[in-house]
């Protein structure tokens, strides 16, 4: 079921798949890649994991799970309609059978998608059902539309970062104190470019048009940008998330003793934010 919503002139779309962003407009101009044939997500919420650990697999509780997909279930899954205004939509997961089999933890998910003050915030809440402590990891995967083959857009981070991505051959260095990454298809080529504990709270995609987004992340502990190698794939992934991967923790094979899980006591709750807004 898609569920749209304006507010002034900003808009957005979501589904109950996956509780998933299908659109986010200005004036009715689409700022959201649609899905095409080079990546077949809009914006995928990552729960309980930001990519996958080794395998695929892990150890809770004393047992191993095998994961069925990357960046956990929730984005696979259905969610519930929780409720609606005028200006926001909100949507629930809960555990059941099958995210008991890959993932040991009672839980409810709700995302809440807000228009409010020429913005749209994301919020995610993970409530803990069970008895005992759980453990996750959480993160954002929306892709804005940006031709990368033009090679002229770039994203700005708010304050200079120094980023250092491995290599099958050591490592490369991304940005050296600067605030500015051009963007082009190769500098794609090792995957994901990440900050793990970033200076900035924002970075800015700025297009030539002049038109671009802004995502704002109070919340993350790790920025990354990202886009498919396909040169149809005329997008730029500005990921806000809780932390480094869950594979940057492949050295402790029990998610209980994986240094950048969340834990989450019984009955507890997380809540987690970032914003999007378009600039002009």
């Amino acid at each position: 079921m898609i569920i749209k919503k304006t507010l002034g002139r900003l808009g957005f779309c979501a589904d109950t798949a996956g509780a998933e962003l299908h659109s986010v407009t200005l004036d009715g101009k689409e700022y959201l890649w649609q899905c095409g044939d080079a990546w077949k997500r809009y914006a995928p919420i990552l729960f309980p994991f930001i990519c996958s650990p080794k395998n695929k697999s892990y150890r809770a509780k004393g047992r191993e799970y095998t994961l069925k997909a990357n960046h956990g279930f929730a984005r696979d899954m259905e969610f519930e309609l929780a409720g609606q205004t005028d200006n926001s939509a909100s949507f629930t997961l809960c555990s059941d059978s099958n995210t008991l089999s890959q993932y040991p933890y009672h839980f409810l998910l709700k995302v809440t998608y807000t228009l409010e003050n020429g913005a749209l915030t994301v919020e995610y809440r993970v409530k803990n059902t069970g008895g005992e402590d759980m453990y996750f990891y959480l993160g954002g995967h929306p892709a804005f539309i940006c031709d990368i083959n033009e090679g002229k857009s770039v994203i700005e981070y708010e304050k200079p970062e120094t980023i250092v991505q491995p290599t099958p051959n050591g490592e490369r260095t991304v940005l050296d104190g600067e605030k500015t990454l051009a963007l082009t298809r190769e500098q794609f080529a090792f995957d994901v470019i990440m900050k793990d504990r970033p200076e900035s709270g924002n970075v800015t995609l700025k297009r030539p048009d002049g038109s671009g987004v802004k995502v704002t992340f109070p919340d993350s502990d790790c920025i990354a940008v990202w886009t498919a190698l396909d040169d149809g794939a005329q997008f730029i992934c500005i990921e806000p998330w809780t932390s480094v991967p869950v594979y940057a923790d492949d050295e402790y094979e029990d998610i209980e003793n994986k240094p950048h899980a969340i834990k989450l006591g019984a009955d507890g709750e997380y809540v987690y934010r970032y914003f999007i807004e378009v600039t002009e």
